[in-house]
């Protein structure tokens, strides 16, 4: 059976360099890369290389204008080929720079491979500059397709978050601080080092690790639950090397018209921040934060478990029934603040007291639920309702 390994990232020569170690340390391993800086051209340049060099190259056509949809419908038949024909132990799936390791390794995972490892590369000195991005991908011809709104910060904050291994690039550039922020921003990830810039046979530091960790198995479905709002094992509380994170976490629903007004500094208060929150106005619905590059999105996904009948727990994936469990509250079940930001030089007391104040205060509690609902919907063009 072939093992896949998906390699992604923004950090081109990270990511080259992991991809290179992996090529170097497992025989028999091929490199399959799916190039869609030519999409402008109106086709996406595939590539299959071995340790030996290129293998065959090809081109698959544009699915409705999005070079990522091509992506999606090329790579399994050819990983599925490659599969076939015998003699290939490990297919490495080299991500073009923005695009993101979930997706693919659903789209590989449904096609009936088996992916056993993802992989994001970093280059710790990077991390704070991509993390603070705002730009859009298409300012610096990243994007996947010509209707790709995302940003270079969300973009990497997703793809470093994700990928249960971090192959991490020696740079003399980086501090103590850049490598902390990487620690906390994804403390349970397992960092392996790589040279950067390694070349195919020459040894690297932690020879075999990365290959080890590429083949040690890789499970979608928990993957996608520790990235969804209501059961997502977010960092813990830390400071260090003048990087700080703050887990903020309540009982009490936000005022909307206070939150949306203060949203700003929130945002920019911190490096990266994400998780759910509770609004006073909608109190049934659970609500996704996600911040980087001081640009933050909200979205709606889907109910508190609370405000569920009991005969609808059964339709709720376990893993989410028990994320809900070991948080729940007697009066209001599952619903609280659960946020956290993560940052060099973050003002912890400045923007506990600011989160403070969007709170309900005693009196907006007690009036209940029914008055809250009368509140102003200052989310509402946020949230696209």
């Amino acid at each position: 059976m072939l093992s896949v390994v998906i390699v992604g990232g923004l950090h081109a020569d990270a990511r080259k360099a992991a991809v290179e170690r992996l090529l170097a340390d497992v025989p028999d391993s091929v490199v399959l890369h799916h190039d869609l800086a030519t999409a402008a051209a109106g086709t996406v340049v595939r590539t299959i290389r071995d340790a030996t060099g290129l293998v065959s190259t090809g081109e698959a056509p544009l699915v409705n204008d999005c070079a990522c949809c091509a992506l999606r419908e090329d790579l399994v038949p050819e990983l599925l080929r490659i599969q076939d024909a015998d003699g290939t132990r490990m297919a490495i799936v080299e991500l073009w720079d923005s695009v993101e390791p979930k997706a693919m390794a659903e789209v590989v995972t449904a096609g009936g491979l088996v992916v056993t490892g993802v992989i994001t590369a970093v280059d710790p000195a990077l991390v704070l500059p991509y993390l603070g991005n705002g730009d859009d991908l298409a300012e610096g011809g990243l994007a996947a397709a010509a209707t790709d709104q995302r940003t270079v910060a969300d973009t990497f904050a997703r793809q470093l978050e994700y990928a249960p291994v971090l192959a991490v690039a020696t740079s003399p550039e980086a501090d103590d601080e850049d490598r902390e922020l990487l620690a906390q921003l994804h403390p349970t990830a397992r960092q392996v080092p790589i040279g950067h810039g390694d070349l195919a046979g020459a040894p690297g530091p932690a020879e075999g690790e990365l290959a080890r960790a590429a083949l040690a198995g890789f499970d979608v479905e928990s993957a996608a639950a520790a990235q969804h709002p209501a059961c997502a094992l977010l960092p813990a509380e830390a400071d260090a090397h003048g990087v700080s994170t703050l887990v903020w976490h309540r009982r009490r629903p936000f005022h909307p018209e206070r939150l949306y007004e203060a949203l700003e500094d929130i945002t920019c208060a911190a490096a990266r921040s994400r998780g759910r929150f509770w609004l006073a106005d909608k109190p049934d619905v659970l609500l996704h934060w996600d911040a980087a590059g001081g640009a933050l999105c909200v979205e709606s996904v889907g109910p508190w478990l609370a405000s569920l009948p009991d005969a609808a727990w059964d339709m709720v994936p376990p893993v989410r029934r028990a994320a809900a469990a070991l948080d729940w509250h007697p009066e209001h079940g599952d619903c609280c603040q659960h946020l956290v930001f993560t940052s060099p030089g973050l003002d912890r007391d400045g923007l506990e007291r600011l989160l403070e104040s969007c709170l309900l205060t005693d009196a907006e509690y007690a009036a209940g639920r029914d008055a809250w609902k009368q509140l102003p919907p200052a989310f509402d063009t946020l949230l696209e309702v």
